[in-house]
Parts: structure tokens; C-alpha cells; sequence
């Protein structure tokens, strides 16, 4: 049933290739996860060649054919402005989630006072002081002590680097909610340059609550790395602390769950994910269904694998400048054998991002060999997915 999944722990598998969501079922099938069987952004789908409405039917129709029948959710993910809205509306997804990072000020974190004073400009900052620095406002006081409070300098950092990027999400789900009824909706600040503090946290989930969001999940961007298809950069211990004090700001509302971005492969990071959060998490895959796919067709179909490897070393230039990844050409091992590229951590993030020039070269040859090999794509996507899923409990 494709539905609004709530605050149940979900888990979105992204599907670039419309083959994936059978083994996305065999993997998730059994676990205490509510599936987000069709998850696409407006990049993907631009990239792919597909439309939003090919992108749920695809995840339909292997649906029934499977007999899944319980439920499921349709994500439209990153999306930007309110122009982005009606196609997917139409269609009938259930999950919204914006991402206003083009109106995060990464600058905020470092610029000198009078910079901040003069960036301020056109937000309500008496008002917002009243409320976040008075004695007598509840919003003063964040959560059980875990984080410092606001003073005057903290806030108008805050109020600079989320400010506009909260008014953005407001103007967004209020057309959202002219369009549609009874869905989830997701705020994402992941792709950023800076951390999200677990006070500027704070500041975006009261903002929201207070003008009226009802949002089901937020992504907040974590200290260190994360990077397409790899597991997580960065030291753990410091992820494991910055994430017990973001965890008491999401059990201070209740409200919602956090949502882990860029969550394939990251195997490290799982077991902080269930420790803090427990049921109410939610995880985001996309380009790693893809790379399963490519371990099927290294296989199964060696001549065209090498085929899209070639391209990708020759497209992963231009094509890396949208995404967080720091592969380096020069640095792919030279004599590993053609599966075994897919795990090597060079390789996998150029094949990853590379996946547009594979499909608009390559798409129906893809296709047809994994419709070929369909079993031994869909048991390759459930071993990789479970481990995702046994990990996060």
C-alpha cells in the first residue's frame, strides 16, 4: 500500500535503472523497516532521462508483481523550489523532502560580527532574540542541558546560516500542503560545507514547528564525510558525540526522526544510527543499487562493464563537480580485476557519479543484460542490502 510512512524506522532505496526494487523487496522483507521502494531527485531524474511518473510506476509494478502488501512510501527527494512540486504531486508520491542548501550561508560559521549584523538585514531579529535569548521564552533553553544555550552571537550565526533556508522550506510546504493531502515531508540541510551544530539544530526544528511545518524528518549535516557509495570519513568518536547531543534535541521534540543522507555503505555509522535513535531513523540510498547493478554486469556481461568503466574514467572530471566525493583517477589501483573494482573506494565513487553519461551511452544494453541476469542482480541487492539493514538494528 503506498502510503505516508510516519515516524516508522524507513529505509529509501533508490532505483536509477527501475530493475532494483525486487531484490529491494527480498532485502527489506522481514525487517522491521517500512521501505521507500521509489526515491528519485530531480538531478537523477534529469540524468536518468526519466520522469517521476515512470519512476513509481517502475516501483508499482514490481510491487505487485512481488505481492508486497504492506506498506510502502514514493520519495521526491531534493527538491528546491516550488516548481519541482507538480509533477510529482501528480504522480502521487507520499514523501516530500526540500533541500534549501542553496540558501545556507556556509560563510555564517566564520564571518566576523559586523558581517553578520549587516547579513541579517531583513529578518525579524528582535523578534527572533525575544524568543531565543529571553529568561522567560521555552525556546531559551534547548534541551536537558545536553547543549549550550544561545547567546546573542551564537543565535545571530544561527539566524544568518538557516534563516533564509528555513523560509524557503516554510514557503515550500505551504504550496505543498495547496497541493496535497497526508504526506511526509522531509527538511534536508545535508549538502552543506559546514556541520549543522547541535544548537543551529535546535533553531531550524523550533523555526519550523513554530511557523506551522509539520515535518516528519530532518537531515542535519553531520561532522566528517559522507560520501557517495563509501563508508563514512572521519573519527567516529567525535560522530558518536556530536550525534547523542543532536539526538537530545530530536527527543526534545518528538516530533520527527533523523534522516541520514548519502546513507549507502555506510556500515560504521549504522550502529551509532540505532544506538541514538533507536525506531526513529530514517536512510537514504541511491547510487549503490547502481553499483550492484555494475557487480552484476562485471560478471555477467564483462565487455560492456568494461565499456562503462572507460567512460566513467573519462566523464568523472566533469561529472564529480555535483556531488561530495574525493576520488582521484590517478589513484585507482591498476591491476585489479574487473569485479573488484566494485569495492575499491576510488572506483566506486567515479562509477557512482558517472552513472548519467553510463545510462545515456549505454541504457538499453544495461538494461537488457540485467533483465538477462535478473536473479543474480536481485541476490546481489539483497546480500548488500541486508547488511545495511542488520546493521541499523
Amino acid at each position: 500500500m503506498l502510503t505516508p510512512l510516519g515516524l516508522s524506522p524507513s529505509f529509501g532505496f533508490g532505483d536509477r535503472l527501475g530493475l532494483a526494487t525486487p531484490g529491494h523487496i527480498k532485502a527489506v522483507k522481514g525487517t522491521r523497516f517500512a521501505p521507500v521502494f521509489s526515491q528519485q531527485s530531480v538531478r537523477e531524474n534529469t540524468r536518468t532521462g526519466r520522469t517521476p511518473q515512470q519512476v513509481l510506476d517502475d516501483a508499482r509494478r514490481a510491487v505487485e508483481a512481488c505481492g508486497w502488501d504492506a506498506p510502502w512510501g514514493a520519495d521526491a527527494d531534493h527538491l528546491k523550489t516550488v516548481e519541482d512540486l507538480p509533477p510529482f504531486v501528480a504522480a502521487g508520491y507520499t514523501f516530500f523532502t526540500v533541500d534549501p542548501g542553496a540558501l545556507v550561508d556556509n560563510a555564517a560559521d566564520r564571518d566576523p560580527l559586523p558581517v553578520l549584523q549587516d547579513k541579517v538585514g531583513g529578518q525579524d531579529w528582535e523578534q527572533l532574540a525575544g524568543l531565543y535569548l529571553s529568561e522567560n521564552s521555552a525556546m531559551a533553553w534547548p534541551p536537558g542541558g545536553r547543549i549550550a544555550r544561545f547567546d546573542p552571537q551564537t543565535l545571530l550565526r544561527a539566524v544568518v546560516k538557516y534563516g533564509r533556508a528555513v523560509a524557503h522550506t516554510v514557503a515550500i510546504y505551504r504550496r505543498l500542503s495547496e497541493l496535497a493531502e497526508g504526506f511526509d515531508f522531509e527538511v534536508s540541510v545535508d549538502e552543506t560545507d559546514s556541520p549543522t551544530t547541535p544548537l543551529e539544530h535546535f533553531f531550524i526544528a523550533s523555526e519550523l514547528t513554530r511557523q506551522g511545518v509539520r515535518f516528519t524528518s530532518l537531515a542535519p549535516r553531520f561532522v566528517g564525510r559522507f560520501e557517495k557509495g563509501v563508508d563514512y570519513l572521519g573519527d567516529l568518536a567525535a560522530l558518536d558525540d556530536e550525534m547523542a547531543r543532536h539526538a537530545a534535541v530530536t527527543a526534545h521534540f518528538g516530533s520527527y526522526k533523523i534522516s541520514l543522507h548519502s546513507g549507502s555503505d555506510k556500515f560504521s555509522v549504522y550502529p551509532l544510527l540505532a544506538k541514538h535513535w533507536g525506531e526513529r531513523v530514517h536512510v537514504k540510498t541511491a547510487g549503490t543499487s547502481y553499483l550492484e547493478a555494475l557487480r552484476t554486469l562485471a560478471v555477467s556481461a564483462p565487455v560492456l562493464f568494461e565499456q562503462i568503466w572507460v567512460l566513467a574514467l573519462e566523464r568523472y572530471p566533469s561529472e564529480r563537480a555535483t556531488y561530495h566525493v574525493s576520488a582521484e583517477l590517478a589513484r585507482v589501483p591498476a591491476d585489479l580485476a574487473l569485479p573488484d573494482l566494485l569495492d575499491d573506494f576510488q572506483a566506486r565513487e567515479i562509477l557512482h557519479v558517472t552513472f548519467g553519461s553510463a545510462l545515456a551511452h549505454f541504457g538499453a544494453e544495461i538494461r537488457s543484460a540485467l533483465l538477462e541476469h535478473a536473479e543474480a542482480y536481485q541476490t546481489n541487492l539483497q546480500r548488500h542490502f541486508r547488511k545495511h539493514l542488520d546493521l541499523l538494528g
